[in-house]
């Protein structure tokens, strides 16, 4: 982290945040599992003081790059938040391509189920991982719990908040809701599937078909309204909020103006898979999402404010909520 912001975020200084403290990472830790194929790698973010800290799960996104759909990617997020409060848990999943193993079966394609399986894994694990990270013991809230997922990893995050996915293939279900976590950011995520997909879509992700109807949990979705992705929908930018419209509230969305798929570099610093890369756009997201979790997590009125300074900043983007 700096100790100053940016000098090109321009107008996103205008989002009210606390003060930040000094953070620290600590990887990998290895969590070992007879019914995964590879150990479960995991690196930590966490600030270097405060007690009581609420813990969010970071679900990298699948990408073309060779190490940010993993643990080392998405520190933009990572210190930001854990800068701002928050320790952050981020695996490398299965579908990472920094790691070798046996091509998923059918049905698990890009290792899907074992990504939402990998968050449920350090939940019930969390005090060994809090015993593994030098300074930590003792500092988490662990009945504060957020996921936070970006592309793939907004699918990942939404099976654990609630949703489920029927196979379009042969009807199976395949849920893995879990009530320890309290609340979700779902960064640029996928919509509906049928004759939204497009045909390399259909291609892509043969075994996916979202049903929101049941994803209770609050959570705040997160869109580029220049998100186009036609190797996955017919659809424009408004397919990545599908999640908000199909699913039961408390939801909140936050479209971010100019943002394509990176929403302006989420995934890493000046990654060439960023389109769309802006310290601008990058810290609206850093601080719109970080008022929402502390207001779910923390309870005080930092979602209000933020709300309020983006009303005042229209070049930057729009929030609309349902309860």
């Amino acid at each position: 982290m700096r100790s100053h912001d940016h000098r090109l975020i321009g107008a996103a200084k205008n989002i009210p945040v606390n003060p930040q403290t000094p953070v620290f990472s600590f990887s990998p830790i290895v969590l070992p599992f007879s019914d995964r194929p590879l150990d479960l790698d995991l690196k930590v973010t966490a600030p270097s003081t405060g007690d009581a800290l609420p813990i969010i799960l970071l679900s990298h996104g699948q990408g073309l790059s060779n190490n940010l759909n993993s643990l080392e990617g998405y520190t933009p997020l990572a210190e930001f938040w854990a800068a701002h409060g928050f320790v952050v848990i981020q695996p490398t999943h299965l579908s990472s391509l920094s790691i070798t193993v046996d091509a998923p079966p059918k049905g698990n394609e890009y290792y899907w189920k074992d990504r939402a399986q990998d968050l449920v894994r350090i939940l019930d694990n969390i005090d060994t991982i809090e015993a593994a990270v030098p300074g930590l013991k003792g500092r988490l809230d662990k009945t504060k719990v957020a996921v936070a997922g970006h592309s793939l990893g907004s699918w990942t995050a939404n099976l654990v908040l609630g949703a489920k996915n029927v196979d379009p293939r042969d009807g199976s279900v395949f849920e893995k809701f879990d009530k320890r976590i309290k609340v979700g950011v779902v960064l640029a995520g996928t919509g509906n599937a049928g004759s939204d997909l497009s045909d390399n879509g259909r291609i892509m992700v043969p075994f996916y078909s979202a049903d929101f109807s049941e994803m209770k949990t609050p959570a705040l979705v997160v869109c580029g309204d220049q998100d186009v992705s036609p190797h996955l929908t017919t659809r424009g930018a408004d397919w990545h909020a599908d999640c908000y419209y199909l699913s039961p509230g408390p939801k909140d969305l936050l479209w971010i103006k100019g943002a394509k798929h990176g929403l302006g570099g989420v995934s890493g610093w000046d990654a060439a898979e960023t389109q769309d890369e802006s310290p601008q756009l990058l810290a609206t997201v850093q601080r719109m999402t970080l008022a929402y979790l502390r207001s779910a997590l923390y309870g005080d009125k930092s979602w209000d404010e933020a709300r309020g300074a983006l009303k005042q900043l229209d070049e930057l983007g729009a929030v609309e909520s349902k309860e």
